[in-house]
C-alpha cells in the first residue's frame, strides 16, 4: 500500500484500512499494542492527537513504514545536493 497523506485525518483512514487489511479488530490491535479498544478507536478517528512513538508502534504492528518525500514525489536532497540524504539535525525551522 502506498498512500500520500497531506492532512492528519487521512492518517486515521489509512491506519483503519491497514488494520482491516490485516484482518484485525480494534480489540485485537489494542491487545497487541497494550492499549484499550477505545484508545485504538480514538487513534483512528483523531490521529492528530497521536504521539510519534504511538504512530510508529501502530505502524510496526500493521507492517507499515513511513517514507518522507517532497511534494510531487521528488526525493529529499541535502544541502550539498545529495539525493536521499537526511537533512542535518537542528536545521528544521517552525
Amino acid at each position: 500500500m502506498n498512500q500520500i497523506l497531506s492532512i492528519p485525518s487521512q492518517l486515521g483512514l489509512v491506519l483503519r484500512a491497514a488494520r482491516k487489511g490485516a484482518q484485525l479488530s480494534q480489540k485485537q490491535l489494542a491487545a497487541k499494542l497494550g492499549l484499550s479498544q477505545n484508545r485504538v478507536s480514538e487513534l483512528e478517528t483523531d490521529p492528530g492527537a497521536m504521539r510519534v512513538e504511538q504512530l510508529f508502534a501502530v505502524m510496526a504492528v500493521l507492517g507499515l513504514e513511513l517514507q518522507v518525500q517532497a511534494r510531487g514525489g521528488e526525493p529529499v536532497a541535502d544541502s550539498a545536493g545529495t539525493v536521499g540524504a537526511a537533512p542535518p539535525i537542528g536545521t528544521v525551522e517552525w
